[in-house]
Parts: C-alpha cells; structure tokens; sequence
C-alpha cells in the first residue's frame, strides 16, 4: 500500500505564496505585540526620569518674546513677572539647590546656584548649564555678591568672577571663550568690581603685592587688557531663527597665561 504524501511546509520553496506569507506574519507577531504592548512603558519611564541638573521650569503665562519679563529670587526659585500687575510669567528652581544671585541678560534670567553651577533659561527652557571648578565651598561661605557681570554694553558676554579665576561665556550659547586665572599668591574679589566704560576693573589682592597697580585687573569682552592682544571673535555663528539653537564649544590653547578660545 502506498503511504499517503507528506504535506508540505510552509518554507516549502514550491509551497504556495500565500502560505508563505502567513508562515512568516505567524512568526513576525509576537515581535509585534512586544512592540505595541512596550511603547507605552517606555513612554513613560522616558517622563519619569528626572530632569537635568534637577531643573524644574513652570510656564505659568505665555507672553509675546519681546517682552522682557522682571526677575527675581523667591525661596528656592528663580521667578519672572510682569511689569504690569506683577503676574509671574514663569518659574524655574533645581531639586534640593537654591539661586544665589540672578542677572536680566536680553529676556533670559542667568542664575548663580549654590553648588556653582550657571544657567541660562527663559519661557521655552534652561538654555544652557554651566559647572564652575571647586566653586561650592567658596559660596557657601562667602555668597554670589558680585560674581556675575556683563562684559559689554549690549549683554552679548557674561564675565563669572571666582577667587581662583574670571571666566568669559558668551550668551548665546554659552560658549567659554576665555579664563584668566589669578596669579599666584592671589585671588579675585568678586564683590569688589566696578563698571568704567566697557571694561570691569577686578580687586585682585595678593599676599605679598609690589605695588597697588599689580592688585587690579582689567578685562572687557576680548579678555584681559593688555597693548597687543589678539582679538578673540566672540560674534556666535548659529543664527536665530525661531530661536536659539543648540550649544557650540570652541578649542582652547594657552596664550599670555590665560586660556582663550579659538577665533572664529
């Protein structure tokens, strides 16, 4: 008696299409409902995770972009209100930190913290972070009187001054484009700076000073003031359209004891 034929198997190359397909969607299925069944969860491990550097930013009221709000340190937070009524526009703090100093920069608010770190933020978000070195200590003692300066009349540059050195960032994107460091022997005082012209003169007292000249430090926008410097070229290249855009780092090199930032 002859065996009856053996059917043959979807991956039978001779099978019919049709069967072909359904043997390969049977098996592409649970991949499918994994994937289906999963996004949801990874949604939401996605909003769980907690935010950068602790940042909690409310938009409280949606304002046109050229009203540049007032700012001001209440409690932990850093708030931006309204000339008119004093409604607070937006609200900005960082989990288990403190704001110690804040500074109106073009409709950003630029914020001292009290672990050393520097943010820029405005309605749409915290721009951008910046970390000063071994700087927590200093300001836990001392507080953020005088550290945060603006290096040019038309608020393109922002001067950091710590004991140890005087950073430059430019606004825009926070780019460092230069350090000066304080000599040896010596440290900055942030409180005692003065505005003359677009210039800051910096107290720079030393333990053993020859004269009271060698105590201040001049710095504008291109760094410290000295005959025959080279211009940085601090001007940011991204644009603005709709906005600022993300944050570009420059190369540093070492000239006349300071770290300054390639021109481009």
């Amino acid at each position: 008696m002859n065996a009856s034929p053996r059917p043959r198997l979807p991956t039978d190359p001779s099978a019919p299409p049709l069967l072909r397909r359904s043997h390969r969607l049977h098996r592409l299925l649970p991949t499918a409902l994994a994937l289906l069944l999963g996004a949801p969860l990874l949604a939401a491990v996605h909003h769980a995770r907690p935010a950068p550097y602790g940042d909690r930013l409310t938009v409280h009221a949606r304002v046109a972009p050229a009203v540049e709000p007032r700012l001001r340190m209440r409690g932990a937070a850093v708030e931006a209100y309204g000339s008119r009524g004093g409604s607070v526009h937006w609200t900005y703090a960082r989990a288990g930190r403190r704001p110690l100093a804040v500074l109106p920069a073009r409709g950003d608010a630029i914020a001292l913290w009290d672990d050393g770190l520097v943010t820029a933020t405005d309605a749409t978000g915290v721009r951008w972070h910046r970390a000063l070195p071994a700087a927590a200590d200093w300001l836990a003692a001392h507080g953020g009187a005088g550290v945060l300066r603006m290096l040019d009349p038309g608020t393109r540059m922002l001067a950091v001054v710590t004991p140890h050195r005087v950073a430059a960032y430019r606004l825009a994107d926070g780019d460092l484009r230069w350090v000066l460091p304080a000599r040896r022997g010596c440290a900055f005082a942030p409180a005692r700076a003065v505005h003359r012209g677009g210039a800051i003169l910096i107290a720079q007292p030393c333990l053993a000073a020859d004269s009271w000249s060698g105590e201040i430090v001049a710095v504008d926008a291109l760094g410290p003031i000295a005959p025959r410097r080279t211009p940085l070229g601090n001007e940011w290249q991204g644009g603005r359209q709709g906005g600022r855009q993300g944050e570009h780092h420059s190369a540093e090199h070492p000239h006349t004891g300071n770290l300054v930032a390639r021109p481009r």
